[in-house]
């Protein structure tokens, strides 16, 4: 199970790389394997904001619908658009082609609230 060491991460399995005052999301590795084969991803509409734990899409597997929470507080700047016609991206590669959102940061100290890599890896382990 792949655990990306300069990410953030939430109790509820998101992931979260910061780049300046932007920051993309996904799921993580952990989280896709438990779900299994993803089949549709709903993905909001660039420029919609949300606050920290809104729920801003869902990830539906074969077996299973879940909820996707937003780590941080932001307005998306960018949705992968891939995913509407691939949404296995998820399973194959959680971490770069799989990703999902990409926000404008409204409010950079809810970072420290998030997981490090070695928090995320006794969670799950």
């Amino acid at each position: 199970m792949k655990v990306i060491e300069d990410f953030k991460y939430t109790k509820e399995h998101e992931w979260i790389n910061i780049s300046d005052n932007s920051a993309t999301i996904g799921i993580t590795d952990f989280a896709q394997g438990e779900l299994g084969d993803v089949v549709f991803v709903e993905l909001p509409n660039r420029e919609d904001s949300f606050s920290k734990n809104d729920v801003f899409g869902t990830v539906e597997a074969i077996k299973t619908v879940a909820d996707l929470y937003i780590p941080v507080s932001g307005k998306v700047i960018a949705i992968n658009e891939e995913l509407e016609s691939n949404p296995e991206l998820i399973n194959s590669n959680p971490y770069d082609k799989g990703w999902v959102i990409k926000i404008e940061l409204n409010n950079p100290s809810e970072l420290d609230t998030l997981l490090d890599n070695n928090q995320y890896k006794k969670l799950i382990s």
